[in-house]
């Protein structure tokens, strides 16, 4: 078993602006709040988010949110450009993966899972998973080697409203982190993403964008008996960390049983 990092260095890999936020800021929140460096990477631009702007006007709106989200928590935000609708696993892509945790090197990655809603989130979660098992190999990049590169701990965030996209299934997570301290926190980041926000406002008549967030959130607290809680599943593939690290770091709650 793999023992907890000295170095600490978390990144979340997610496929576009304003999913870090949705998906995992609160436990973003709680490693920054706890002395860890954070970075959010984007693999897309979000540039298909919008009705009324082009494809650059729209991509520079929204990677200044992301930008300011991050900031709010202290992290760094990174985007790999390439266009929404069109995340592809391939050749030059994966080497924009591999060298962005090149630059980074990150002990903590999370990304999305295998299953999503969208193809984009799908081809992302190979794009993590590939460049986390490579990106430490020396020949594996161009760019120098940090000190204490090596695989990090895997985790996938939830899928869409927590279900499988395929069976409909709710999926069950392998950990769940308590998020109550930092739902407003949380919500303050998702609020930078006011593109989004306003699309969905004018779209759904409410502000559906934070209330959709804070649901799921006060779904997964329920199952754990807390306020809101976010829920991952750890990848424990060979030759992935064993030990499940949020846990350890957060006594993270354990799930009711029923009955």
């Amino acid at each position: 078993m793999k023992a907890l990092p000295t170095r600490r260095v978390a990144l979340t890999l997610l496929a576009h602006p304003d999913d870090a936020e949705i998906l995992c800021a609160g436990t973003l929140i709680r490693l920054a709040d706890a002395g860890w460096e954070v970075h959010i990477a984007t693999v897309a631009a979000g540039d298909c988010g919008t009705t009324t702007l082009s494809r650059q006007e729209i991509s520079r709106v929204r990677k200044d949110e992301g930008v300011r989200a991050a900031a709010k928590i202290g992290a760094t935000y990174h985007c790999l450009e390439e266009p929404d609708v069109q995340v592809i696993y391939d050749r030059s892509t994966n080497r924009k993966a591999i060298d962005l945790l090149r630059r980074i090197a990150p002990t903590l990655l999370l990304t999305h899972p295998r299953r999503d809603y969208m193809l984009d989130h799908e081809q992302t979660h190979l794009l993590a998973r590939g460049a986390a098992f490579a990106y430490a190999a020396p020949n594996a990049s161009e760019l120098p080697l940090i000190d204490g590169s090596s695989i990090p701990w895997l985790y996938y965030c939830d899928p869409v409203e927590g279900r499988d996209p395929y069976s409909g299934e709710p999926v069950a997570p392998t950990v769940r982190v308590d998020i109550s301290e930092q739902m407003e926190r949380k919500q303050e980041m998702l609020a930078c993403h006011a593109s989004q926000r306003e699309w969905l406002r004018a779209h759904h008549g409410m502000d559906e964008y934070l209330d959709a967030m804070r649901r799921h959130g006060a779904e997964r607290g329920r199952e754990v008996g807390v306020d809101f809680a976010e829920a991952f599943v750890q990848h424990r593939g060979h030759p992935f960390p064993q030990t499940d690290l949020l846990a350890e770091l957060f006594g993270a709650p354990i799930a009711r049983r029923e009955g």
